[in-house]
């Protein structure tokens, strides 16, 4: 037995090891400087100033910072409805026996083993460019000559571009999500669902929906770690200076950590203030989740 515990423990020493510094060392420094005031990153601890909840204030105050938490907002709210509707639509649709189920399942999902980098500038350089682009060339064959000159790149429209082109690559994502899970309903409920003269919508909101519960958590919960690490796009919409359209907490951290501007002065304390304020969201959004989705009475 006890050459049982010694091979357990020597097996697990390398993983907890490694989890000590890659994840807890990490986190733990980065709750501590939080409370100080860092001059750079690598400066040694000796040239820290304790400033206790300073960097917190000085973050909430921030316009910057509070325009950056909108747009998270607005990205987590219109982006996940539209996310969730047209993920719940395809997955029904390909669950419904439909011909060519894996070629369209498999164009769905397409979007998602495409770096985001080469996704964000199709949609800038191609889809989105008001001269030749996708849409310009669609809407002019429409005839739709207003939609056609569209600025869809045009400060005023950029965030609406941004949600578009990022919803546009999770839509499969959470699709194959829905439809594993619709998958496993027993076939018997909706035998007995068509029996009693229950049609397709009906089957969708009383058995589908209620059976999908514990999924819509795991993707509630999915989702809004998505979004709080929103960094990529919105440092592809703007690649060189973040604008109040396209900033994110991200990108704002970033910003107070490694660059200066005329915007934000460097403080690594305050990029760790937003980290750890960004880390307590997502786990209010998870227990927020277990309040919203109880699954006590569904297996799925």
């Amino acid at each position: 037995m006890k050459l049982k515990r010694s091979s357990l423990l020597i097996f697990m020493l390398p993983a907890v090891l490694l989890y000590c510094l890659i994840f807890l060392y990490p986190t733990l420094r980065t709750i501590l400087m939080s409370f100080y005031k860092v001059p750079s990153l690598t400066a040694d601890s000796s040239n820290w100033f304790f400033t206790g909840l300073q960097n917190y204030r000085d973050v909430l105050k921030a316009p910057l910072f509070q325009q950056s938490m909108l747009n998270l907002l607005g990205i987590w709210l219109f982006g996940g409805i539209i996310v969730m509707v047209f993920s719940l639509i395809f997955a029904e649709i390909l669950s419904s026996g439909v011909f060519f189920k894996r070629f369209f399942r498999s164009v769905i999902y397409l979007p998602n083993i495409i770096s985001a980098v080469a996704l964000g500038t199709m949609w800038l350089q191609y889809a989105f460019n008001p001269n030749w682009g996708l849409f310009h060339t669609l809407f002019e064959f429409l005839g739709w000559k207003s939609m056609a000159g569209f600025q869809w790149t045009a400060p005023q429209n950029m965030f609406m571009s941004l949600i578009i082109a990022y919803d546009f690559g999770m839509v499969g994502y959470f699709m194959l999500m829905f439809l594993a899970a619709i998958e496993r309903i027993p076939a018997d409920c909706f035998e007995a669902a068509v029996i009693e003269g229950a049609g397709a919508i009906k089957q969708f909101f009383f058995i589908k929906l209620p059976l999908l519960r514990g999924m819509l958590q795991t993707v509630f919960v999915l989702w809004s770690v998505r979004v709080v690490g929103f960094f990529v796009w919105s440092k592809i919409f703007a690649p060189i200076t973040p604008t109040p359209e396209t900033i994110t907490p991200m990108i704002y951290m970033y910003q107070l950590t490694f660059v200066s501007d005329v915007n934000t002065a460097l403080n690594v304390g305050g990029g760790a203030a937003v980290g750890v304020f960004m880390t307590v969201l997502v786990l209010v959004m998870f227990l927020l989740s277990k309040l919203l989705f109880k699954t006590e009475d569904y297996s799925l």
